[in-house]
This record gives structure tokens, C-alpha cells and sequence, in this order.
């Protein structure tokens, strides 16, 4: 059957010097720019190991979602190819041999019009919206994608400007990941290990300040729930309404006005937060306050570094999915019993979280800087 003929083009808002008199772009839809290959094999998740000699791609947010050694499931071909999540849309880009993860992805070899890895930015520009666990492919094989001829040179420009950003990006995650890491082996020598009541690590002035005392949770806090539906939140509103997500939403009403440690009751079991106003708090989330005997910077510094591993642990062997209010009323938490002691522990793990929080908004600038970049390079609209 004969192309359908297709006439449309487009012209993006920002373009390199050397193309700006380049003419429109060319449009098509992407169901005659790429061929499918099928795989030898698709790994079941049971056959995923955590190292080995080739990856494993399936639909899920991870590039690599596993290893395999198996030979024989190795997708082989002209590298690079475009991975597509058939129900989740996830867009990925293969630089090489690989294993496909169980069912639910399309492999994409583009024809010798588009480059792969600009036909790969095209997608992460412009996705297709997921409507609920459907397969997406018959909707992406319809889609316009405008692209400028491959010989003017103009794709790999685009492609090379974008995959820069990106390795930027990928390195600033590093140094993110690297700083998360340096602050989880401070604070493995920074309070005492199970059973010991002396940690490895002490600040100069406290090395002779004798054994640190162990306090219950219920002993130097109020413990109170939340009283509100998680439904009952919204976009905008006045006051945070802290749930078991890992992000707040908002209320217009409150019920706590105080310094607090909020702690995930469920979902995120243990999950730790620190607030000091006016919040509204869901029913299955724990709020601490009224602190006495502990400085509260130092007792969340602790239990957002160990809670949520202790209490896991307990949520799983007692086939419980939430924590019991007497789990945490008597959760032992280890401290200096000086007092200058806590301050200067919760000062120096205070100092790692802002490093590390701002680390995570220069990643989220970047990425918004790309975003932004994407939506001019790659023409919005087809005429």
C-alpha cells in the first residue's frame, strides 16, 4: 500500500544560526518513520538479576530495570532504538544490546529519514497522555512527528545541544546521590549502633562526656493523630494538610499550630517531616509536639535517618500494613545527655540537608531549563 501523503509542515520558534533559513520541517506520522523489532525473548521479572553482563528495559520509569546473562533474549540490531512503554508511555532511548523485560514495550528502529536520538527527544517533548493501563501504540503510530532534514545536520545539532543538558543533568544527580550517601555513613557513626550507648564519631568537645542515655518516643513527646480524610485536600489552600504521600497538599483548615515531626502512618510507613506553624493532618498520619527533654531538631535528625527502616521492618513481620500508635510510643530513641551535644549534631546533619535540598532544586532547575528549551526547539504546533 502506497504512503499516504502527507503535506503538513512546521516550523520551530528557536533555531540554531546556521538553520534559521532552512525552510519549514517536514511532517509525517510516526507509524512511517519507524519499524517495530520483535525480541528473541521477554524476560519475566523472576528471571531479573541485580548485576550482570546485559540490561534489561521494560515499560517501568527506570532506564534499566535489571540484568540478565542470557545470550539467547539480547535484542541485536542497528543501535540506537526508541523504547516505548505500551501502557505506561514511557519514552527510552537503547544505545545498545539489551534484554526486554517481560511484555508491554515496543522497540522502534527509525527509518533513514530520523535520527534515533532526536526521534527519542521528539517523544519526551511531546508524550502521549496514559489513560489508564491501556495499550497507547495504536495512538503513538497516528502522531505527527515534524523533524528537519537529517542530511542538513540539523538533528544531530538538536540531538547533541539536548544530550548535553542531559548529562549535566545526569551528573548533578550524582553529586546528589554521592552527597545522600556521605550523609547516611555520618549518621551510621554519628549515633550509637544497636545495643551500644557510644557512638563512633563525637564531636572534640563531647569525646569524654560519658555514654548517651536511651529515651522511648512516648517519654519526650505528645504523640497525636490527624483527624481529616486524605480526600479532604486540595490543589490551593491556606495551610499544608500532611498525608502519607511523599509530598503535602492543602486545607483551608487547620488543626495543629505548633512545632511538630510528622510521621507517615501507612503507605510511606515512617516517612519523617518537619513543620512549625499552622497544618492539617490526615487520620492515619502521627504528629509529635510538645517536646521535652530532647532538642526536637536533634530527635527528627535521628528518626529521618533510621524510623522508616526500623519500622518497615516491624510493619512486615507483624503483617501489618500501618503503625501502631504503641509501636512508636515505644521506639527507643538514643541522645547525648548533654544538651549543646544534640544541638551540635542536629546543626552539622542541618547543614548536610540544605547541601542536598539545594542540590535537588539546581536538578529541578535544569530540568525545567530543558523543558523549556524542548518546547521551542521542537515545533508545538502542525500546519
Amino acid at each position: 500500500m502506497p504512503e499516504k501523503r502527507e503535506e503538513k509542515t512546521a516550523v520551530p520558534r528557536l533555531r540554531f544560526p546556521e538553520f534559521r533559513d532552512a525552510g519549514p520541517w517536514e511532517v509525517k506520522r510516526l507509524g512511517n518513520l519507524v519499524k517495530t523489532v520483535t525480541p528473541p525473548a521477554k524476560l519475566q521479572t523472576s528471571e531479573y538479576l541485580p548485576s550482570g553482563q546485559f540490561p534489561i528495559i521494560d515499560q517501568s520509569p527506570s532506564d534499566i530495570c535489571g540484568w540478565t546473562n542470557d545470550e539467547t533474549a539480547v535484542v541485536q540490531g542497528d543501535f540506537p532504538f526508541v523504547i516505548f512503554g505500551d501502557h505506561t508511555c514511557t519514552v527510552k532511548l537503547a544505545t545498545g544490546p539489551f534484554a526486554q523485560g517481560a511484555d508491554g514495550i515496543k522497540i522502534l528502529a527509525p527509518s533513514p529519514k530520523i535520527e534515533a536520538r532526536f526521534l527519542f527527544l521528539v517523544l519526551q517533548a511531546n508524550q502521549i497522555e496514559q489513560k489508564s493501563y491501556k495499550r497507547h501504540f495504536s495512538t503513538l503510530k497516528e502522531k505527527l512527528i515534524p523533524f528537519p532534514q537529517k542530511d542538513t545536520g540539523e538533528q544531530q545539532k538538536i540531538a547533541d545541544c539536548l544530550s548535553s543538558l542531559d548529562d549535566l543533568i545526569r551528573a548533578e544527580e550524582e553529586r546528589l546521590e554521592a552527597l545522600k550517601q556521605h550523609k547516611k555513613g555520618l549518621m551510621q557513626h554519628i549515633f550509637p549502633r544497636e545495643g551500644e550507648t557510644t557512638p563512633r564519631l563525637r564531636f572534640p568537645e563531647f569525646r569524654d562526656a560519658g555514654p548517651w542515655e536511651v529515651k522511648r518516643l512516648g517519654d519526650v513527646c505528645v504523640i497525636r493523630t490527624g483527624k481529616k480524610d486524605a480526600n479532604e485536600g486540595q490543589e490551593n489552600g491556606i495551610y499544608p494538610f500532611y498525608t502519607c504521600a511523599e509530598n503535602h497538599i492543602y486545607s483551608n483548615t487547620y488543626s495543629f499550630d505548633c512545632e511538630a515531626i510528622l510521621i507517615a502512618g501507612n503507605a510511606n510507613v515512617g516517612q519523617t517531616k518537619y513543620y512549625k506553624g499552622k497544618f492539617e493532618a490526615y487520620q492515619r498520619t502521627y504528629v509529635l509536639s510538645n517536646f521535652s527533654g530532647i532538642n526536637t531538631q536533634y530527635l527528627y535528625s535521628y528518626l529521618s535517618g533510621n524510623l522508616q527502616n526500623d519500622l518497615a521492618l516491624q510493619v512486615q513481620t507483624s503483617a501489618m500494613s500501618y503503625i501502631k500508635l504503641s509501636m512508636l510510643k515505644t521506639y527507643r530513641v538514643p541522645a547525648p545527655r548533654n544538651p549543646s551535644e544534640q544541638q551540635k549534631i542536629a546543626d552539622c546533619l542541618s547543614s548536610l540537608d540544605d547541601l542536598i535540598r539545594a542540590q535537588g532544586e539546581k536538578i529541578e532547575a535544569l530540568k525545567q531549563h530543558k523543558k523549556g528549551l524542548m518546547q521551542q526547539l521542537f515545533p508545538q504546533e502542525v500546519g
